[in-house]
């Protein structure tokens, strides 16, 4: 039997997507703990991402634009979700920032199925949102070594959630694909976000060229354009929905990443929140 290739096109990056988003918090993760700054990590981002994808802004029709459409497209999955995805990684582990940012997709992205798009959800799909919930707060320690210390780093990642589920119910229900986002996203981000970056101070001139040109080949191509184009690309096939179910593995990934390459340790209810989120993954699939 023949595959279907055109419905399994979508599914493959949306796995990549994982790979490349898993890969992403663990080397944040790194970055934040260099000279750089959540600041220099923005800028390095998306000044790079804005040079690469400059052929495509400057044949794009801004005619027609809808700013207040474009707007929130673009800081949903810019400079606001990577500030805040940043300052949450200063203080907490790469595995549990997984957690927080693509781990709250699904359980985020109910409200905007239930008073955006206005969709029923069955009674297994709630029950699925529940257990991921529930998986959540393991992986945040809530039921054990929580502390007040981690308020901020907590709250910070789970605003990136906030702002990357924005972002991808928008591209949803507005249609733009991945010519419109290449064209935009990265443009309006770097403007936008240049002269928050003049008021703070730099250590970009004091990072070892190194750690510069990682963040940079990493953060400004990889993410900034190749992901951004398959997770478009995905959403626009698969739905948010479905896009956030995928993103939920991240934390699994990134846990695995984290060990190997940061020597990043699990405790046995951040290890017992993985696996209870992949139950929690297979339920939502089946409803």
């Amino acid at each position: 039997m023949r595959m279907n290739i055109p419905l399994v096109k979508p599914y493959i990056a949306a796995v990549i997507v994982v790979c490349i988003w898993s890969g992403w918090i663990t080397l944040s993760r790194m970055g934040v703990q260099t000279a750089l700054t959540p600041y220099d990590l923005t800028l390095l981002r998306f000044g790079t991402a804005a040079l690469i994808t400059l052929p495509f802004s400057l044949r794009y029709d801004w005619r027609s634009v809808k700013w207040n459409q474009i707007l929130l497209v673009a800081l949903g999955c810019g400079f606001p979700y990577t500030m805040f995805s940043f300052i949450g990684l200063k203080t907490i582990k790469a595995a549990n920032a997984g957690v927080l940012v693509n781990g709250m997709l699904p359980v985020i992205g109910l409200f905007f199925t239930l008073y955006w798009f206005k969709e029923k959800v069955s009674w297994i799909k709630y029950v699925a949102i529940f257990i991921l919930l529930i998986a959540n707060l393991m992986m945040m320690n809530i039921f054990g070594s929580f502390s007040a210390s981690s308020l901020l780093g907590i709250g910070s990642l789970v605003s990136a959630a906030i702002a990357f589920s924005t972002y991808m119910a928008a591209t949803k229900r507005w249609g733009y694909g991945m010519k419109d986002v290449i064209a935009f996203v990265p443009l309006v981000n770097a403007v936008l976000f240049l002269p928050i970056w003049l008021c703070f101070p730099s250590s970009i001139l004091a990072t070892p060229l190194s750690d510069v040109l990682i963040q940079v080949a990493y953060q400004g191509l990889l993410v900034s354009v190749l992901a951004l184009v398959l997770i478009t690309y995905a959403v626009s096939k698969l739905g948010s929905g479905t896009m956030s179910v995928f993103l939920s593995y991240v934390p699994a990934v990134t846990a695995l990443l984290a060990f190997i390459f940061l020597h990043e340790s699990l405790s046995i209810p951040e290890q017992l929140g993985i696996a209870l989120c992949s139950i929690g993954l297979i339920v939502y699939t089946k409803g």
